[in-house]
This record gives structure tokens, C-alpha cells and sequence, in this order.
């Protein structure tokens, strides 16, 4: 089992949404935005420890 990999349309979601979630964190100076760190990584790494539980992400085989 490879949980390695997700799908190219998730992977360009979560890094688009962990980069706009940064920058309003920027601008706002509301802390709680730089979680969007963790979807970032998420694409970036093509690495997602939700999907490693759900499964829903994992490319077919």
C-alpha cells in the first residue's frame, strides 16, 4: 500500500487554500490562519495523514 500519493487535483487544491489561508494571516493578523501551513505541506510533500484513515484520496491502483 502506498499512501504517498494523492491525487494532482487535491494536491493543487491544498497547496492554493495553504497559501491563501497564509496570506490572510498576513494581512489580518489573525494567528489561526497559519494553520493553512498544514494543507500546504500536504500538497507540497504529496503527503496527507488524513487520507492514510479515510482512504478517499488514494490514486487507483
Amino acid at each position: 500500500m502506498n499512501f504517498n500519493k494523492i491525487r494532482s487535483f487535491c494536491r493543487f487544491f491544498r497547496i492554493i487554500i495553504g497559501l491563501a489561508l497564509i496570506i490572510a494571516g498576513l494581512i489580518t493578523g489573525v494567528y489561526w490562519f497559519y494553520l493553512g501551513v498544514l494543507p500546504l505541506l500536504a500538497g507540497v510533500l504529496n503527503f496527507c495523514p488524513l487520507c492514510m484513515i479515510t482512504k478517499k484520496c488514494d490514486l487507483p491502483k
